[in-house]
């Protein structure tokens, strides 16, 4: 089977979005190859390629640029091979500058000191020393930087006024002082300027590392979410096959037809199931698409207890207060709390009757769902409420990921009570009945 081949347009400019599904920002530090950033915001640990082109350029305009300063400066030592091979090697190393930074900046600063030392004519040669002064710097190494330009200035210093009697050429002269001046100037300004590109890298990183850090929490949540989701959908579905499956196994021979019965209910919770299944496996398939069906809710209740009387489970339904549109998140979060609730009920308890309360108040939303107990006579530790499994906590991070609250526990007359209280944040009422609307009982 042949892959399936992205656009050109996609291939040639690359992905439009991280791993984690959001999109990738045009902003920030300079991307390099295969997304990787490149220069004085690449990661630390990891080597960049060696700046084979930028040292080349470099190199060939300190040779250029000195070559044009020494027509101008004729009392100095004329550039000859030695000179080449000291301006060659001070730009060379900067070609490890990226691994080891330290390394370039004494390096080239040696490389420079000599070069002063033995006569030759001023000019572009300090701005190696610059290159490698400020690339120690943004990788960390403030103090390294700092003693090898200190280094580079007590040696002129001592060059250009104290030493110059016994050093090349012959007859030179001291320097002036402000030209030392003019030379400090230009240190601390190279260093201001590599200690403000240190301070954005690091704050880049710290801003990426949170990035990442969302992206992986996010994910995690997404995948707590989608657990949760499946849980409810399966275990109420095969609750209910199960179930049907045992009534139809005990009235196989002698009541044919309520076998038969059985076998419809499981064929239609089977075939639900897998609809709900397939609509929660889809979000992955395509991430950030919109569902291609609404996230089940409230108005799917009848249906939830059509299923529960078909599993044998009579449920009274008791409404209060004025009914309101709930939002999405708070109205999945109270299907999914009533249907776990009652698939409990059908698994561990012996009772067929069960009371579902809702409540409409001002702020919140309260349900509740009871049965009189006992508990069945065989209870498998499988996730329900009395066995403090999956089923309850999953109720528990439904309402707390809302600011809401669940309330579970056995009642003092028997039975299993379980009790939620949402967040009511829906948009204008669904229905306006009178002010006196009377409690509706079915």
């Amino acid at each position: 089977m042949e892959e399936e081949q992205p656009p050109r347009a996609a291939r040639r400019n690359g992905p439009s979005r991280r791993h984690d599904g959001s999109p990738r920002r045009r902003g920030g530090p300079p991307w390099g190859p295969r997304g990787r950033p490149w220069g004085p915001f690449a990661e630390e640990g990891r080597s960049a390629r060696p700046p084979w082109v930028s040292t080349a350029a470099l190199t060939v305009f300190v040779l250029a640029g000195s070559r044009f300063a020494a027509h101008a400066q004729h009392g100095r030592a004329p550039l000859d091979a030695f000179a080449v091979l000291l301006l060659v090697a001070s730009c060379g190393v900067l070609i490890v500058r990226g691994r080891h930074p330290v390394l370039a900046v004494f390096a080239t600063s040696a490389a420079v000191l000599v070069y002063l030392g033995a006569g030759y004519p001023y000019g572009p040669v300090f701005l190696p020393v610059a290159v490698g002064c400020f690339a120690a710097v943004v990788a960390g190494h403030r103090r390294q930087a700092w003693g090898a330009v200190g280094m580079l200035w007590l040696g002129d210093l001592l060059v250009a006024h104290w030493l110059y009697r016994w050093l090349p050429p012959r007859g030179d002269s001291p320097a002036p002082w402000g030209q030392e001046l003019g030379i400090a100037a230009w240190a601390v300004a190279i260093l201001a300027l590599a200690e403000l590109v240190r301070v954005r890298r690091e704050q880049w990183l710290r801003e990426r590392a949170a990035r990442h850090a969302a992206a992986r929490r996010r994910a995690d949540e997404e995948r707590l979410r989608i657990a949760r989701e499946l849980h409810d959908v399966l275990a109420h579905s095969i609750s209910v096959i199960n179930v049907q499956a045992g009534v139809g196994l005990a009235l196989l021979d002698s009541d044919p037809e309520q076998a038969r019965t059985a076998l419809t209910t499981i064929k239609s919770a089977s075939k639900e199931a897998l609809g709900e299944v397939r609509q929660v496996l889809e979000t992955l398939r395509t991430p950030g698409d919109a569902p291609r069906s609404p996230a089940p809710g409230l108005d799917r209740l009848p249906e939830l207890l059509e299923q529960a009387a078909a599993a044998g489970l009579t449920v009274r339904t008791t409404t209060s207060g004025r009914r309101r549109a709930l939002a999405p998140g708070t109205d999945l979060a109270a299907f999914r709390i009533v249907q776990e609730a009652l698939t409990n009920v059908v698994r561990h308890s012996a009772a067929r009757t069960a009371h579902l309360t809702l409540g409409y108040e001002p702020g919140a939303l309260v349900l509740s769902v009871e049965d009189a107990g006992p508990p069945s006579a065989t209870l498998p530790d499988d996730g329900g409420e009395q066995s403090g499994g999956n089923g309850l906590i999953g109720m528990r991070e439904r309402a707390a990921a809302l600011g809401g609250t669940i309330d579970a526990g056995p009642l003092p007359h028997g039975g299993f009570r379980v009790g939620a209280r949402l967040p009511l944040t829906g948009g204008p009422a669904a229905r306006h009945p009178s002010a006196d609307d009377p409690e509706e009982t079915s």
